[in-house]
């Protein structure tokens, strides 16, 4: 995909699938791709290739990830509350079947993982697996039709697998953070200063080592959680970008393309649900850890 009157290269079509619709406020001065001027006190625009998006910085949304993350999270709510309503006694079929044994899955998950006592754990694990594993499932949908499709339209921008931008694995991610200090303070009171301050070395003299590792360890857990997420689905969606970029390559490589682009993606239908269950997991772990007052 090029703009009009460029050629198309493998890098340029890389970059361009990799580039997520940006809307944010450029600078005053800031040259655009048009060669115009932005006056002063910047403007507010759609970006037009990452180097606005880049100079945007902080005042900088990414549309595409915002849309298709909501609109995924209305899907998620609109099956469940659906198969809710139709629920009876008797031998549940087709999707309710399936809704259940979700519902079922977690639950047991829960009750194996996490230890306190806590109506919240067990909705938020199933919204996060399902919400996840939905975003994670659009990786599978072919990487140039709804790109191409809004291109027809517009849209010169299109990324459609939420959980491969770090905006987005990084924001569910500090969202258990929160729960975690909120927990941890709430369950623990005091007690979660000393175990910031006294573990592993149960002696004053040692504070500022033992709250050093334990900050350090904390603040860790955000991060490894986002970023897991982030880059197994980028590096899968990067194999995606690269395999149908064998289709430009010739005829020859029509038929080795394609089942390569098979092969993946019934493979990532394994990765995409793992990344989901590992998600869901660790968030269990994590809020299961604030509520143990030792």
């Amino acid at each position: 995909m090029a703009a009009a009157g460029e050629e198309l290269t493998i890098s340029g079509y890389i970059v361009h699938h990799l580039t997520n619709l940006t809307y944010g406020k450029l600078p005053a001065g800031y040259e655009r791709y048009d060669g115009s001027i932005v006056g002063e006190g910047g403007t507010w625009t759609m970006a037009h290739g990452g180097a606005e998006a880049a100079a945007m910085g902080f005042n900088a949304i990414h549309v595409d990830s915002m849309l298709w993350s909501i609109g995924l999270g209305i899907v998620f709510c609109w099956i469940f509350r659906s198969v809710a309503k139709k629920a009876e006694a008797g031998v549940p079929s087709g999707l309710v079947n399936a809704v259940e044994m979700i519902v079922g899955f977690v639950d047991n998950t829960v009750r194996d993982t996490f230890h306190g006592h806590n109506k919240l754990v067990a909705p938020l694990s199933l919204t996060i697996f399902v919400w996840v594993f939905l975003m994670n499932l659009m990786d599978l949908i072919p990487v140039d039709l709804i790109p191409h499709t809004l291109m027809l339209l517009g849209v010169e921008y299109q990324k459609i697998v939420p959980s491969t931008d770090p905006n987005i694995t990084m924001g569910m991610a500090v969202g258990v953070f929160i729960l975690m200090l909120y927990y941890s303070i709430k369950v623990k009171g005091f007690g979660f200063v000393k175990e910031l301050t006294l573990n592993p070395f149960n002696h004053w003299i040692f504070i500022p080592v033992n709250l050093f590792m334990e900050v350090v360890g904390l603040l860790a857990k955000p991060f490894s959680l986002g970023l897991r997420l982030f880059g197994n689905m980028y590096a899968g969606e990067m194999i995606f970008i690269l395999i149908a970029a064998l289709f430009s390559a010739g005829i020859a490589w029509m038929v080795p393309a394609g089942l390569l682009q098979m092969g993946w993606a019934i493979f990532h239908i394994l990765v995409i649900t793992l990344q989901a269950f590992i998600f869901m997991v660790l968030t269990i772990v994590y809020i299961s850890m604030a509520h143990e007052d030792h």
